[in-house]
């Protein structure tokens, strides 16, 4: 066992060794390195365990890394391959390996594993390393960084407790760093309200169709592991629960390496774009109970891409794509817990109060699905990422809508933005939570009616539908004053704006003279 003092310590080792290295620029090459190092570790770990049962159960257990390739074989030895050895090893495409045959590098070997054994955990690693570069240029440094996670036991449920808290912390720093080039991540008090109200239930599927580094399929994972009393339970936790699509290479290894380390043995997370499938084509075996997920918003796709959906309902804004993604990967018949499919989803303001083909997209949701509740978070809730106001909205397959609930989040009483150190927390959403359950209208609360909020020209055809309300019961500023003292006011700020003009044309004047 390795104390969560110790872990920190030596992870934090580990990235000192790495900033003295001349090929990492900062933590977004750091993290990444990291990540690919324990990921081989963390693999290892978990065939050695799963070859012991095998050999318990008297079956035939099938590695997913073969000898000399795997870790115990080219890293457990602090004495062995070192300096510009190691670097050949792992870089190069053919070369010579820890056990003095000639053949593929590691990275070669890696990226070229198929599930032809029936093990889908190559095709995991193959794409995983498809994304990886190794960036240091010193041997030796990296010898040192790979001793130092030799040391983490990754079979140890505390310690992969401990790590995954930890690794929580070095993601958010790599999004810090990121700045205006990194993705806008979901603060971690919105996906965990999301999840609250949402409440997956064991046997349900639940799928982020735009998954980032994992942050909404952990805190599901968490979600529904609380609700495990038994072998069978886990089961169905670990094979038949989580799903999610990552096309970008970094995110993706990051996302793999955040589910393992949080518990989940085997994560199934789609490489590809989840906007590439025809929308037509997605049939009841793709569908799922539950989506949770903050789609990429204010990015384009490409015309192959908007080829995929309608005619009448193709945009280049990612967001819109994917709302309909969303509504045809739900499925229609009651989950297994017997409730509605349902989704939340983060949205842009623009999304809220946009015409056009964003228009006939809302009016789909409000007519096809039951648009129950809009969210309206706090200004500043993404910053300092984006100031792009935001939304959650909440809908399921019981509808059509008959009422839309807005709640608007208030920002904390004494504060006035938010920031990397000082983010929302999920305290600030207790009345939120507390009011779901019994929806009254109050102060924060209010309802309209679905089918009014659609506006349709003389030929029927969707022509606005504005979910951008403002709260009712926001009180407008008031000048309590007098009439006179109000008059006399205006007119002295006109004789004040007139004096500005008349000096303006003096300087004019000189200037020309």
């Amino acid at each position: 066992m390795t104390t969560a003092q110790a872990l920190g310590s030596l992870l934090k080792s580990a990235r000192d060794i790495m900033r003295k290295d001349k090929g990492l620029n900062g933590d977004l090459d750091r993290l990444p390195l990291l990540t690919w190092i324990m990921f081989l570790k963390f693999l290892d770990d978990l065939e050695q365990q799963r070859e012991q049962e095998a050999a318990l159960a008297g079956t035939r257990f099938r590695p997913a890394i073969e000898p000399p390739y795997r870790w115990r074989d080219w890293a457990a030895n602090p004495q062995g391959i070192t300096g510009d050895e190691l670097l050949a090893f792992i870089n190069n495409d053919e070369g010579v390996r820890p056990d003095g045959t000639r053949g593929p590098g590691l990275f070669a070997y890696l990226r070229g594993l198929t599930s032809a054994n029936g093990d889908d955990r190559r095709d995991v690693i193959a794409t995983v390393f498809r994304g990886v570069d190794n960036r240091m240029r010193s041997g030796y440094l990296l010898r040192d960084v790979i001793d130092k996670i030799g040391a983490i036991h990754f079979t140890s449920s505390e310690e992969l407790h401990t790590l995954g808290a930890l690794y929580e912390s070095m993601l958010r720093e790599m999004r810090d760093a990121a700045g205006d080039s990194g993705e806008f991540y979901t603060p971690r008090a919105v996906v965990r309200l999301m999840v609250q109200v949402t409440d997956p239930r064991l046997g349900e599927t639940v799928l982020d169709p735009a998954a980032g580094t994992g942050g909404f399929l952990v805190e599901a994972f968490a979600h529904l592991a609380g609700q495990v009393q038994t072998v069978a339970d886990r089961r169905v936790l670990q094979s038949a629960s989580l799903m999610g699509c990552e096309p970008k290479s970094l995110p993706y290894l990051l996302c793999q390496m955040n589910l393992l380390l949080h518990g989940l043995d085997a994560p199934r997370i789609d490489p590809g774009n989840a906007l590439r499938h025809r929308l037509t084509e997605i049939g009841e075996r793709d569908r799922v109970d539950v989506i949770l997920t903050n789609p990429p918003f204010g990015g384009e796709e490409e015309r192959g891409i908007q080829g995929n959906f309608p005619e009448d309902r193709q945009a280049a804004e990612t967001a819109l794509l994917f709302l309909q993604l969303i509504m045809r990967r739900l499925k229609r018949a009651q989950t297994s817990a017997g409730r509605p499919a349902r989704a939340a989803v983060v949205v842009p303001n623009g999304t809220l109060f946009g015409d056009g083909v964003c228009a006939r997209i809302k009016a789909d949701i409000l007519e096809q699905f039951n648009l129950h509740t809009v969210l309206r978070l706090p200004e500043g809730v993404f910053a300092p990422y984006t100031d792009i106001p935001t939304n959650v909205i909440f809908f399921d397959t019981a509808g059509p809508t008959r009422d839309v609930w807005f709640y608007e989040q208030p920002m904390p009483e004494g504060r006035r933005k938010y920031s990397k150190t000082r983010p929302v927390q999920l305290e600030e959403f207790a009345d939120c939570i507390a009011w779901w359950g019994r929806r009254e209208e109050g102060p924060q609360a209010w309802k309209v009616s679905g089918p009014e909020l659609i506006r349709r020209d003389e030929a029927g055809r969707v022509v606005a539908v504005n979910l951008d309300l403002k709260n009712p019961a926001a009180k407008e500023a008031v000048d309590h004053r007098a009439p006179a003292e109000i008059v006399a006011s205006v007119i002295e700020k006109e004789r004040q704006v007139l004096a500005l003009l008349d000096e303006i044309k003096a300087l004019v004047a000189e200037r020309v003279a």
